[in-house]
């Protein structure tokens, strides 16, 4: 689990804990009760969530659950791990041949990197596999954006529905007021702080939730997209039978400069102890 966004959102929970709680000198908890109401609840999660469903198939309604668990899930896309398989394997390609590579591929777990090196492995055509990967690159940035806009979505409907609660209150509260009795004014005070609560809620879901999610959903789709770029990048040049080195460098350069910067001082310090030894 990736407990930095975890934690990230428990402290938000607790901050507007203590927003409501904090009087300037102490907690007074019994506030939070102020700031429950079933029926607005209902109204703002409820009616959220209902139009939502209805705005996507259930093909795309039903992914929900598994991508929140992939906004929750730590990062797994690791670009360097990726350079250095396909370095290993333009090496292999050239001591043993490009045949040598079918084992190795097949052992691996992700399915994208596997087709992509039986690609060439099958002596596929350079720019008939490069048009192939690419599609499929489309494609998958296709599905995560529809994944994408179902948060999107829901995060605009959240306040949209927390309004829609705060008039049903409004229009209850002036409907069963009456000024004019004793303790009227009281009541109708009260009936608009009730009637408020689902413009809070829809507020809170859709900016502690919704959109952080949307946004985390994003950043996981820009590291897999990154490297599944370098796995394209790497398979069509050892199809090319480019130098191992070359192809490192190449794959080197989809890095940050400060990772590289970092990755090549790392390198300098392991190969230090070998040179000392010579």
């Amino acid at each position: 689990m990736d407990f930095t966004t975890i934690l990230s959102l428990l402290a938000g929970i607790a901050l507007i804990v203590f927003g409501i709680s904090f009087n300037g000198t102490g907690f007074d908890l019994n506030k939070l009760s102020h700031f429950y109401d079933l029926a607005s609840i209902a109204i703002t999660f409820g009616g959220t969530i209902m139009a939502t469903i209805m705005s996507f198939p259930f093909s795309i309604i039903k992914t929900v659950p598994k991508q929140i668990v992939i906004a929750f899930r730590r990062k797994k896309h690791d670009p360097v791990k990726y350079i250095d398989l396909l370095v290993e394997f333009a090496q292999e390609a050239r001591r043993k041949g490009i045949l040598a590579l079918e084992d190795r591929a097949m052992q691996q777990e992700d399915r994208f990197l596997r087709d992509s090196v039986m690609l060439i492995v099958d002596a596929i055509e350079p720019e008939k596999a490069k048009e192939i990967l690419e599609n499929e690159l489309d494609c998958l940035e296709e599905r995560h954006a529809r994944a994408r806009l179902v948060f999107d979505r829901a995060a605009a409907f959240a306040p949209a529905f927390g309004m829609i609660g705060t008039l049903i209150g409004l229009i209850n509260m002036l409907r069963g007021s009456d000024i004019t009795v004793e303790g009227g004014a009281q009541q109708m005070v009260a009936g608009m702080a009730v009637a408020l609560i689902t413009t809070f809620y829809g507020s809170i879901f859709a900016n502690l939730v919704l959109t952080p999610i949307s946004n985390k959903l994003r950043t996981r789709h820009e590291e897999e997209m990154l490297c599944k770029e370098i796995i394209v990048e790497g398979v069509l040049a050892i199809g090319a039978g480019d130098n191992p080195r070359h192809i490192e460098e190449r794959l080197y350069a989809f890095l940050k400069s400060s990772e590289r910067e970092k990755l090549s001082n790392s390198k300098n310090q392991e190969a230090a102890p070998a040179r000392g030894r010579r």
